[in-house]
């Protein structure tokens, strides 16, 4: 046995021994297919035993989101604004506009068109130079800001923060946010005084940096000899193409840490990634690998133990695919899904049916099923997904939508069209009830599940401050009036696509089409039903990664800074500064 190893065998040497009680609670597959003690499981249980996973040498790093904040400058409120009280956020945005040349800035800062806020995010794990992600924009509590509504945020630079020696200091510029407030929509189409200060930029932040993610060698397993064996193990499995040239994704930098690259096919799914690898084996027994899936094949005809089975089997590779596709004809839901979820990461759209199945009738198991049919790019895939564009669940009908979306944008049904620099239009010509979505997160956009979405006679309207909706008998009127401006006007068919069309026609934004959409289904006007974000849980592969220990137990994730590597690789992130910092945030 290499030395490397030795000295994690002899900090566990009653795994070999351990009564089959506690190994299978430890292993948590104390399910009814493998309870028989007869000598062959027995024997395949012990022979499993002397398996070491890569998960048993290592740890996740830079599998936590890094916040990114500023204090910027929102313009074009309607007289909503406030000049802002001296403080450190005061400081910040006045050293900003000064490096960048704004004249006056006092003078500006005091106008009740604009107003000082706190802008934050979060750049996922596993970030590309380039990407978008959301933001959140607040008022200081000591601000005389009335409403955010109608505001936008001029272009802001955002760093890592952290109070150090009763001081701000701020890091690198790691992404810069811009773009049109869409301030909190609620139910009933009001707003309460709290709900006018916070708001959000769908996708208006862009990463200027690429974050990665790798392996961490626990303390007493740290050693060249190791680190190296455990990434030519990894490598055996996974392969990716990195700058034109197919390799491993596993590079050993120092005896402690191992970065990883990241397989299109987990590109939206990094927390299954992670898991995968650390479920690699980089010790088997002699000619133990098929008793192992002989074993692991037991485990994932169990509901109970499955899920892990599952794990396993797909971070074995191809060689398990048999195993797996049996499972599909499983009397058992949770049995099909943890087998099919497994074979769409191997490439298998055999998977397709039974993962469509899951994200309609295993709503725990909903977002793991888009996310594995996002991976199935082919007509199987497709069809899986488009089927469920018309279910009664809005979760279900909206999650096909974005992963259909994130497949491929281009496909005829949801291709839809882009209003101008406003937002995404899709008309869905599907069956079921007739839906209305709109999202807060990832980008503007508004999806119509079906062709017929009528406006009510005698609705009326805002969209935003100065554009008025009014509807009478099958045509609806959208005018705006603005100080300065000439007025604009539109007559179109009283239907909700041409009247979104309209108000961005007449110059409003995304979040005055979204008001709109608000107070009519409030007052009844809307005949379809309006849901926003409708994906509870959204799992899209860029946040917290648990490992399975800390996941048993209920901790919070720990990540490890390594010494020499950039933070901004994916290291643990500063304290934030106290403007917005002790406020809950429900929405990250």
């Amino acid at each position: 046995m290499p030395t490397a190893l030795r000295p994690f065998r002899a900090a566990a040497p009653c795994r070999g021994g351990a009564s089959l009680l506690s190994l299978l609670i430890a292993a948590g597959c104390a399910g009814p297919a493998i309870r028989s003690q007869s000598p062959e499981v027995a024997a395949l249980i012990g022979m499993e035993s002397d398996v070491r996973l890569v998960g048993d040498f290592t740890a996740p790093w830079g599998v936590q989101p890094q916040r990114v904040e500023r204090a910027a400058l929102v313009t074009g409120l309607p007289g909503t604004g406030s000049d802002p009280p001296p403080s450190s956020q005061r400081s910040l945005l006045m050293s900003d506009m000064q490096a960048r040349g704004v004249v006056e800035p006092n003078k500006l800062l005091a106008s009740p068109s604009t107003a000082l806020v706190w802008v934050h995010g979060y750049l996922p794990p596993g970030v590309r130079k380039g990407d978008h992600f959301d933001v959140v924009v607040e008022v200081p509590t000591d601000n005389d800001t009335s409403s955010l509504v109608g505001g936008w945020l001029m272009e802001t630079r955002l760093s890592e923060m952290a109070v150090l020696g009763n001081r701000v200091r701020d890091g690198h510029v790691r992404a810069v946010a811009e773009g049109a407030l869409l301030v909190d929509p609620v139910s009933g189409g009001t707003l309460d005084s709290k709900s006018r200060l916070r708001a959000r930029v769908p996708g208006g932040g862009v990463s200027l940096t690429s974050r990665s993610i790798g392996l961490v060698l626990n303390p007493e397993h740290r050693s060249v000899a190791l680190s190296k064996r455990i990434g030519d193990t990894i490598n055996k499995r996974f392969h990716a193409v990195i700058k034109g040239t197919k390799r491993g994704v596993a590079t050993p930098k120092t005896e402690r840490f191992i970065d990883l690259e990241i397989p299109p096919v987990y590109a939206h799914n990094l927390a299954r990634y992670i898991r995968v690898v650390r479920a690699v084996a980089v010790v088997e027994p002699p000619a133990g690998r098929h008793a192992r899936m002989e074993l692991l094949a037991r485990q994932l005809a169990d509901p109970v133990t499955a899920p892990m089975a599952a794990l396993k089997l797909e971070a074995i590779g191809r060689d398990a695919i048999p195993m797996l596709s049996k499972e599909l004809s499983s009397p058992d839901a949770e049995v099909r899904f943890a087998a099919a979820e497994a074979l769409a990461y191997l490439g298998e759209s055999s998977a397709a049916p039974a993962l469509a199945e899951a994200a309609s009738g295993l709503r725990s198991a909903r977002p793991a099923a888009l996310a594995a049919l996002q991976v199935l790019d082919d007509a199987n895939g497709i069809d899986a997904l488009q089927s469920l564009l018309s279910s009664a669940s809005a979760e279900t009908r909206y999650g096909a939508f974005r992963t259909l979306w994130k497949l491929d944008p281009s496909l005829p049904l949801i291709r839809g069209e882009r209003l101008g620099d406003a937002c995404s239009l899709h008309v869905l010509d599907v069956e079921g009830p007739a839906l209305v979505h709109c999202t807060r997160s990832t980008r503007p956009e508004i999806v119509l599940f079906g062709t017929a979405h009528r406006l009510e006679s005698g609705l009326r309207a805002e969209a935003g401050t100065s554009i008025v909706v009014v509807v009478e008998g099958s045509e609806a009127t959208v005018s705006r009036f603005a100080a300065g401006a000439d007025d604009r006007t539109r007559t179109v068919p009283a239907r909700v696509d041409d009247v979104v069309r309209a108000i961005i026609e007449v110059g409003g934004a995304y979040p005055d089409a979204v008001q709109f959409l608000q107070q009519a289904s409030a007052s009844r006007g809307l005949e379809s039903r309006l849901a926003f974000d409708a994906i509870p849980n959204e799992f899209d592969g860029r946040g917290t990664v648990h490992d399975e220990a800390n996941r048993e137990r209920g901790d919070e994730p720990i990540e490890e800074a390594v010494p020499g590597d950039d933070a901004a690789a994916g290291g643990p992130v500063p304290a934030a500064i106290a403007a917005g910092a002790d406020r809950a945030d429900a929405d990250t």
